[in-house]
């Protein structure tokens, strides 16, 4: 598979500790990826690092393919937002987006209106300073100056901390948007689980500085979301005994308990079945496991505050 981004071993020291441990991440092109972890588990260091922000201490990744001093190249291709964006409190939306692209060189008609329309500050008062604006709405501008210069990539880090219902969803909106009309790979970080769940397509999962998983909401659905749980003493005959009920989607667990991810209402019928095949039935039951019971169970419950 062809990665956007990859990191290789990526490591960062500070003085005797390291934030950032022999980390190898991999970023499909034109995906959200979710990198997760609490305060202090690295994500922010890794962000830094791979916007060229922060140099590492051991280890290397490549962007777009290419790496070493072709990759140098390829960092105005990827927009940043870390922190909190650096706005002009006094200047209009249209102002901030003008400021940066005069600065990068970047004048074309329109191309400030477009960009406006993008993050959905189309219809702000072009008197209306960024400082009065709601956090949701300088969110959605920090995003729109890290789109100045067209980026095939946006690095952000924790982009609807602090945000009401409203601005999340206004942000989630804005990147699925990216994401689905113009073809951005997006790497967020967020402490806000649920939400993140609603729009990543991979994810990551970050302790101490140390890669613990990675995996794709594919793979994060088959490991949570709702499913049926069975233990029975004779697996061989169950799985024969549903399979009558046209129930497939059926995997063996490494405990040794059956995992059924389809029919999720028709749990009655495919009790009896098992009854019926002169099968044990030891348990049968309807589980939930989200990405944030996932994240704590991968983490041993450690907190996941940032």
């Amino acid at each position: 598979m062809e990665y956007i981004l990859e990191t290789m071993g990526l490591t960062k020291i500070y003085g005797q500790k390291a934030a950032v441990n022999d980390v190898s991440l991999h970023i499909p092109e034109g995906v959200i990826y979710g990198l997760i972890g609490r305060n202090g588990a690295g994500k922010t260091t890794i962000m830094r690092m791979i916007s060229g922000l922060a140099t590492p201490t051991k280890g290397s990744y490549s962007l777009f393919g290419k790496t070493g001093y072709a990759m140098g190249k390829e960092l105005k291709n990827v927009g940043v937002l870390i922190e909190s964006p650096g706005l002009y409190p006094r200047f209009s939306a249209y102002d901030n987006l003008k400021i940066k692209c005069l600065g990068m060189g970047i004048n074309p008609k329109g191309y400030v209106e477009q960009l406006l329309e993008t993050v959905g500050l189309e219809n702000v008062d072009r008197k209306k300073g960024a400082g009065s604006f709601s956090l949701g709405m300088r969110q959605r501008l920090g995003i729109g100056l890290a789109l100045v210069g067209d980026p095939k990539m946006l690095v952000l880090d924790e982009p609807i901390n602090g945000l009401d219902p409203q601005g999340i969803v206004e942000v989630r909106q804005t990147l699925v948007r990216l994401r689905d009309e113009r073809k951005i790979s997006i790497m967020i970080s967020s402490h806000i689980l649920d939400e993140l769940s609603r729009v990543a397509d991979c994810y990551g999962i970050i302790n101490d500085g140390t890669l613990l998983d990675e995996f794709s909401a594919d793979e994060l659905h088959k490991r949570s979301g709702q499913f049926i749980l069975i233990r029975t003493d004779d697996n061989e005959a169950a799985v024969r005994a549903l399979s009558a009920l046209k129930v497939e989607k059926i995997t063996k667990e490494a405990d040794g308990t059956l995992r059924v991810d389809e029919q999720l209402d028709n749990t009655p019928a495919m009790a009896k079945a098992i009854v019926d095949a002169g099968v044990a039935l030891r348990e049968l039951s309807l589980n939930t496991i989200s990405l944030e019971d996932y994240y704590l169970g991968v983490t041993k419950g450690g907190e996941h505050n940032g």
